[in-house]
């Protein structure tokens, strides 16, 4: 037998139902779950990256869960429904793919003519901005979460405002101005002003993620590739001090960067 979505909803139902659910369900929220959801999202990220193709499967269904409960849970409150939420969507993406769905109807033919990925991309944001006008949120960083991770919002921000063009029109200006900023935190550093410090270092990353962001890189992703670097890099270090007996203060940092060296020339 196989399953389907809407076996998924009427399962989610029978775990919230007050008299004979499943305790931990019954007493989530939105805000108690919204951990959870970011939890998951970063578990699917991780296994793309990771290529784990046999657990993605997995990770997405642990993910629409997120879905269905936040559904069930505005449907208790009699907001809206899973099936709502899927009329919605399926309309909004009817009204920004124009040039797939011409008539904005599901079923409708596509033209013939071509159009590229950046026509595509200023007609998403065109009509992505008439949407904020419908909500009364036309200015022009409206609806960027705040919740999402600092690199990711940082590189969002930066992309709205360049639509308007607030931005370097080239990626060799911005390491004149990554220098500029270094010079500055070296003052603050230099000072002891600790709060001038952080500032500074905070501008010093902003505009390193607009350097990525012109360059065509994902500041989150290659951190994140970076991360996963270092912990293969470390985990190397790691093995030869515990071949060695484990104490690692036997070592100098010097013994323990010409293992680093190991690690990177084979490909760590």
């Amino acid at each position: 037998m196989t399953y389907s979505l809407d076996d998924l909803i009427y399962l989610m139902q029978r775990l919230r139902d007050p008299e004979s659910g499943c305790p931990w369900d019954q007493e989530q929220n939105f805000a108690s779950i919204v951990p959870h959801t970011l939890e998951e999202a970063y578990e699917v990220a991780d296994t793309i990256e990771r290529e784990d193709w046999p657990h993605l499967q997995d990770e997405l269904g642990d993910l629409l869960f997120q879905v269905i409960f936040y559904a069930r849970l505005a449907e208790e409150e009699q907001r809206f429904d899973f099936h709502a939420i899927v009329d919605q969507l399926v309309t909004k993406l009817l009204r920004r793919h124009p040039h797939v769905f011409p008539d904005g109807t599901l079923r409708g033919e596509r033209r013939q003519d071509e159009i590229g990925t950046a026509e595509i991309g200023e007609r998403w944001e065109s009509i992505k901005q008439q949407e904020r006008d419908a909500k009364a949120r036309s200015g022009v960083l409206d609806e960027i979460p705040i919740a999402l991770p600092g690199l990711s919002r940082a590189a969002k921000l930066q992309k709205r405002a360049s639509k308007v063009g607030f931005d370097w029109g080239e990626a060799l200006p911005i390491l004149d101005k990554i220098e500029e900023e270094i010079a500055e935190l070296r003052e603050a550093i230099l000072a002891g002003r600790q709060q001038e410090i952080a500032s500074e270092m905070g501008d010093l990353l902003f505009v390193q993620v607009n350097l990525a962001r012109h360059l065509g890189v994902d500041p989150e992703q290659a951190i994140r590739a970076t991360n996963a670097k270092f912990e293969r890099r470390f985990r190397y270090i790691e093995r030869q001090v515990e071949q060695r007996g484990g104490d690692w203060s036997r070592f100098s940092l010097e013994e323990l960067d010409n293992w680093w060296d190991e690690a990177k020339a084979k490909g760590l």
